[in-house]
């Protein structure tokens, strides 16, 4: 599903985000990316997401090498990989229930199927009955699964979760987390960056330690190590 090998992204030559990296994840996978602020997390998910281009290395989803992909087919990709963001994202002036269709607009899908999928997937995350309501209406555990309502418009095949967590507190934490395990059981291959100890050691999945750019870490059923 999602495999790098030899993957290095230098920003300047005293700047390193990732140093010869290489991991595969599999198809229907739950997969934690840990570690602390600055060692090479974020910089994986936007060569993930295709928002960097590697310095060296190569990067391939399924049958598609991505590591050079064009301006022009970005768009495509990232209807096959959702990404949800600390900071949710959400248009202040749209509705839930608009939030979520914008996604689909800008991708030019029929009015038809936007009023098909806007409520299964607000379904999904426990939103249907505020649909109506403004992103200020709701908590913050509320916008944030109205971003992941959002990030599974278009049916994504993996799901980047960058710090979903990150704004919120224990018990909407756990909502979210809940939320992916059950998006993971429908299929979808979750990568979840995140430095709470408390998910990742609950989670018991797999658990892969990035450390200066580099991966030292890399187990089944694991916790939390750092």
């Amino acid at each position: 599903m999602i495999n790098l090998q030899g993957i290095s992204k230098f920003y300047t030559r005293d700047s390193v985000g990732l140093h010869d990296v290489s991991l595969s994840i599999d198809h229907g996978e739950f997969v934690s990316v840990v570690g602390q602020s600055g060692t090479g997390k974020t910089t994986l998910v936007k060569l993930l997401i295709a928002e960097e281009r590697p310095t060296q290395g190569t990067i391939s989803i399924g049958d598609w090498d991505i590591t050079k992909i064009s301006q022009r087919d970005i768009p495509l990709l990232r209807r096959q990989i959702g990404v949800i963001f600390q900071d949710f994202k959400l248009l202040p002036g749209k509705t839930v229930e608009e939030n979520v269709a914008f996604a689909m607009q800008v991708a030019g899908e029929s009015i038809k199927r936007i009023r098909n999928v806007v409520p299964k997937v607000l379904d999904i995350v426990g939103l249907a009955h505020k649909s109506h309501r403004y992103p200020t209406q709701l908590s913050g555990g509320e916008q944030q699964r109205v971003a992941i309502a959002r990030s599974l418009v278009h049916r994504p095949k993996i799901l980047v979760a960058d710090e979903p967590t990150g704004n919120l507190d224990t018990v909407n934490s756990q909502e979210i987390i809940e939320i992916l395990k059950k998006i993971n059981e429908f299929g979808t291959t979750i990568v979840l960056v995140t430095h709470d100890k408390d998910i990742v050691n609950q989670l018991r999945k797999r658990v892969i330690t990035i450390d200066n750019g580099k991966i030292i870490s890399d187990a089944d059923h694991a916790k939390y190590r750092l």
